[in-house]
């Protein structure tokens, strides 16, 4: 950080010096080369001053996301699997690398619920802030009568930890069920109790992993999510007892929602928390998300 700092000062003179002689010389060419290289010097700054806003322990390590259609049947599946679909893609832009831990399909349409595990440089200090509530308003696809609904999904992130971090979990505060996972039908329906839910008694967390074909590594992929889980707890209680922000536990609330995506009568997303709004809520649902990202960031609670 501070070599790019350097670096950044002597860019800065070097154009300056570069400035003074194609103002002397009147030479169009230059002063096109200068503006080519401001907007180069603009980005690299942009990086470096977003990096100060990822220096937290967690912030460099690869994330969880869990999300949670709401109350509304169809429709809020529906939206819980475009939020899914939002993030995913967000990935595929920063060509950062995912998998899906867990899935509970919609009964018509959609999802319940999912876990994606999303692996790159930054990532849970990119999507830390994406936690709590999301609401949608759109015209149903589902209602014959082409009625507007207002539906909501609840969002997740919780980090990776790595091997350094140690989490201390007691056998008998584990409770472990295994279930048969849903599989996509024919000949390669499952029909063993691969699936694996472990419940933490004490804090009440619950983690479930069903993407593997083997009891064993389900098992193992549930205990690195308790692991992780556990560790956003303590961070969590650390934060509200330093930093005292009770605020963070109304967002996590139903009908607390931190963004709007507004699909009709009109076009609007909105973060209700940085009030960054957007008028094009298809690049924002096709992965677009930096923006709002970066807001909710530079936003100091």
């Amino acid at each position: 950080m501070i070599n790019s700092f350097n670096d950044s000062e002597v860019t800065i003179k070097d154009i300056q010096d570069l400035l003074k002689l194609a103002v002397e010389e009147k030479n169009q060419s230059i002063l096109e080369e200068i503006s080519l290289n401001l907007n180069e010097l603009k980005n690299i700054v942009k990086k470096n001053e977003i990096k100060c806003f990822l220096s937290n322990e967690a912030d460099t390590l690869d994330c969880y996301v869990e999300i949670h259609a709401g109350a509304g049947g169809t429709e809020s599946q529906d939206w819980a699997d475009m939020l899914r679909r939002m993030y995913l893609k967000w990935a595929e832009i920063k060509n950062y690398n995912y998998n899906l831990i867990s899935e509970h399909k919609g009964d018509e349409a959609g999802i319940k619920s999912s876990t994606i595990k999303i692996e790159g440089e930054y990532v849970f200090g990119w999507l830390k802030k994406e936690s709590g509530i999301h609401r949608l308003v759109r015209i149903s696809p589902f209602d014959s009568g082409a009625r507007r609904h207002t539906s909501f999904a609840s969002v997740w992130v919780y980090p990776v930890i790595d091997e350094n971090i140690r989490i201390e979990i007691l056998d008998k505060d584990l409770r472990i069920d295994t279930y048969r996972s849903s599989g996509a039908g024919g000949q390669h329906v499952n029909t063993t109790d691969s699936a694996v839910r472990i419940t933490h008694i004490p804090s009440k967390i619950v983690v479930q992993c069903q993407n593997e074909r083997s009891q064993h590594k389900n098992k193992e992929t549930c205990m690195n999510m308790l692991k992780a889980r556990l560790y956003d707890f303590e961070i969590k209680k650390k934060e509200e007892k330093n930093q005292n922000i009770e605020s963070s536990k109304s967002e996590i609330g139903w009908g607390h929602q931190i963004r709007s995506y507004v699909l009709q009568p009109y076009q609007l997303v909105k973060d209700n928390r940085t009030n960054f709004e957007s008028t094009s809520p298809d690049k924002i649902l096709n992965g677009e998300i930096d923006q709002f990202l970066e807001e909710s960031l530079y936003q100091v609670k």
